[in-house]
């Protein structure tokens, strides 16, 4: 069976516009995993002097400073670029559309109905999915999520679904949970290696080498990470099984609960959401985001 699918993926060709972090990330899951060549694989920057154009280039991958190019090369097309350029990119490409294209919108926060919105002046039913991935899938331990528009049919799902699966987990939502899935493992990767960070700094300060002291410390997040998920226990019991009465481990966690540990990365998840959703946090930074989307904050579909 995995032959077969093999053999799907190496009929089609993907295209990025963008070829920064995301998609030097993407384009190594996908050769580690064997589901695409590289040189099926086109990626288009107008900076050629990225460290990750030069690390696509030497996988094998066809580089280009033109946008035009990469769509008129590809059948999934991932836009892979910052939110804010996504509207221009769109005007760009949009009259080089053809029905074969499937556009995979990577930018955190635009919707499917803003991107279906502006390839509508251009053609009919574009096929349009949005995701939201992450830079694991560079050692295929990816978590993806992604969502369907209005002209996308089921077989586009399962393509993207079974793409995105060979890089990690990967499972379909309903759009409008997709901001609260970049806050959380969108995002998390960056809290896992402050994380690491400092609990290497506090195996340095106790004296171990800061080699030993990274490698123990993300081993331990590895393990737990493992642990949680061949197990059926809650994360709270998990933990409760490391703690012996009156022992080392109670002691620190009760440090951390001093510090507000839980309450700060709750309200991780959620200034990363409300960024997305109102383009400020907390009164500080832009998002640009609203050149393009008009939401209602916070507002659920009801079904």
């Amino acid at each position: 069976p995995h032959s077969c699918r093999k053999v799907s993926y190496f009929l089609m060709s993907v295209g990025f516009i963008g070829a920064g972090q995301l998609a030097h990330a993407l384009v190594k899951g996908f050769t580690a995993a064997g589901v695409i060549a590289t040189h099926r694989i086109t990626a288009s920057s107008p900076d050629t002097d990225l460290p990750t154009v030069a690390g696509l280039r030497k996988m094998g991958v066809n580089l280009t400073t033109s946008n035009k190019e990469a769509v008129s090369k590809s059948d999934v097309l991932f836009l892979a670029v910052k939110p804010h350029i996504i509207p221009f990119v769109l005007d760009e490409i949009g009259p080089d559309i053809e029905d074969r294209h499937l556009i995979v919108s990577c930018a955190a926060g635009v919707t499917i109905s803003s991107i279906e919105k502006k390839l509508l002046q251009y053609r009919p039913a574009p096929k349009v999915m949005r995701c939201m991935t992450n830079t694991p899938v560079v050692v295929r331990e990816g978590a993806t999520v992604y969502a369907t528009g209005t002209h996308a049919e089921v077989e586009d799902g399962k393509l993207l679904e079974q793409l995105m699966a060979s890089v990690g987990f990967c499972t379909e939502v309903e759009e409008d949970l997709i901001d609260a899935v970049t806050g959380l493992s969108g995002s998390g990767p960056a809290y896992a290696f402050t994380a690491l960070d400092a609990l290497a700094d506090g195996g340095v300060k106790m004296g171990l080498p800061r080699r030993l002291a990274v490698r123990l410390g993300a081993q331990a997040l590895l393990g737990a990470a493992k642990m949680l998920l061949d197990s059926e226990q809650h994360p709270g019991q998990l933990k409760d099984n490391v703690c012996s009465p009156g022992g080392a481990t109670i002691h620190a966690l009760h440090f951390l609960e001093s510090g507000g540990f839980r309450s700060l990365l709750i309200n991780a998840v959620e200034a990363s959401y409300l960024l997305l959703f109102y383009g400020v946090a907390n009164g500080n930074g832009r998002s640009g985001l609203s050149l393009f989307n008009s939401r209602s904050p916070g507002v659920k579909k009801k079904n």
